[in-house]
């Protein structure tokens, strides 16, 4: 995510989101202002966009902040029930949003839906429902859908003689060709915990399908436990121990650019992440980005009760709406700008891919079509769409589940050891 100036304590929050901001001025409680918060990356363009083209018509203006990615859960958490918390602010759905709702600070938008009922009907159901919580919606998707996807680079792969893998064993052998070449077969930003835990979700879908993550998620704490559970983990172990990700990749991390720029200058061949990657090197490398990024899906893995059509990620992000916020009718409208056709084509400009019922038809004016289209079939025919752990999870699961997948990385923990700590992890 893109490289910005961090606030540097709790204290000076209030001060440090408008410096990161477009505007002046303190939180949306006094300032006369809709306070829009946003996930610091290179997605912001969009964004701020958006929020110049509803300045242009309304009364009530709009001015966008933001925190740089390594920091936005921690400090969203830190100001959410304080006088500097916006008025809007993006989100995971899921669990990322249910205690703020259990806590009574997020206002339901059924009122928002009864008078504009595009609100809801024009984005795809499955997306829209992932922040529907107690059967009432308290988010509308922005951004777009976000399917982990393995990225390499293409003339690294070309000098190596190797093809994207389609199968488990074929990335094993192809991290064996890579190293031979003195090239770190994968980066990896193990410095953030989170881009790790993608290995986890995908392995574990393609061994034991979504059914395995869905009974842990309810409660289920055997599900740990089980001989699918224990293969992922070998698996994993297998392919660390291969070194597949080299040594050092606890001190690199993706929210510094520079696992991403690993691969952009051919020190390494692959990497797993979420479609915004494409947005990312755009930024960073453009040319790169251009010419030499490929991508494929997640390989399969022989006698797995997993589809290979499924995939792991985010559903979408969503704007979720503080219910103390001052302005509603201003919010509201800000709000319908996230199924406009230029809110679709702007995102599609930057590689990313909406959740719109009209984005189809402008797929041939993306930055890349064929990435563009790759995404939309994919996300289109996938059997399965499993949310985040980390999103799906309660946001207090997040720090202990992401020590014990990097612990499990570095051989700190055992299976029988990252088995105890998923299991003590709290369920939905």
């Amino acid at each position: 995510m893109s490289r910005m100036l961090v606030c540097a304590t709790a204290l000076a929050l209030a001060a440090g989101l408008t410096a990161c901001g477009n505007g002046s001025g303190g939180g949306s409680s006094n300032d006369g202002r809709i306070h829009v918060l946003v996930y610091g990356d290179a997605s912001n363009k969009v964004e701020r966009r958006i929020v110049d083209t509803f300045n242009k018509t309304s009364d009530v203006k709009a001015v966008l902040d933001t925190i740089p990615g390594a920091d936005y859960q921690q400090k969203l958490q830190t100001i959410i029930s304080t006088p500097q918390a916006p008025d809007v602010f993006f989100n995971w759905g899921g669990g990322s949003i249910q205690p703020f709702v259990k806590a009574g600070l997020l206002m339901p938008l059924t009122d928002f839906v009864k008078k504009d009922p595009n609100l809801d009907d024009k984005f795809l159901p499955a997306v829209f429902n992932s922040a529907v919580v107690d059967g009432k919606p308290y988010g509308v998707p922005m951004r777009g859908t976000q399917p982990v996807l393995l990225f390499s680079n293409k003339n690294v792969l070309d000098k190596a003689g190797v093809q994207p893998p389609k199968t488990w064993d074929e990335l094993l052998t192809t991290v064996k060709q890579l190293k031979a070449k003195g090239v770190t077969p994968i980066a990896l930003g193990g410095g953030d915990q989170w881009p790790t835990l993608m290995w986890f979700e995908y392995v574990y879908d393609r061994v034991a399908g979504p059914e395995l993550f869905k009974k842990a998620l309810g409660g289920d704490k055997e599900a740990w436990a089980s001989a699918d559970s224990k293969k992922a983990l070998g698996m994993l172990k297998e392919l660390v121990d291969t070194g597949a990700f080299g040594k050092n990749y606890d001190s690199v991390k993706y929210t510094t650019g520079a696992s991403p720029a690993l691969v952009a200058s051919g020190k390494a061949g692959f990497e797993l992440m979420g479609s915004w990657y494409y947005a990312q090197q755009q930024q960073d490398a453009k040319d790169f980005a251009a010419k030499g990024l490929g991508y494929t899906t997640f390989p399969t893995v022989s006698g797995g009760k997993g589809d290979p059509s499924d995939v792991v990620g985010n559903t979408n992000n969503f704007y979720s709406v503080l219910k103390k916020t001052k302005h509603p009718e201003a919010v509201a409208k800000f709000l319908k700008l996230m199924y406009s056709d230029e809110f679709v084509k702007a995102q599609l400009a930057i590689g990313n891919l909406p959740t719109t019922t009209n984005t189809k038809q402008f797929l041939g004016q993306s930055a890349s079509p064929a990435y563009s289209r790759f995404q939309y079939d994919l996300v289109a025919k996938a059997a399965s769409f499993q949310l985040s752990w980390d999103q799906a999870y309660p946001q207090s699961a997040s720090t202990s589940m992401h020590q014990a997948v990097q612990q499990f990385f570095d051989g700190k923990l055992d299976a029988d050891g990252f088995i105890k700590a998923m299991q003590a992890l709290p369920a939905e």
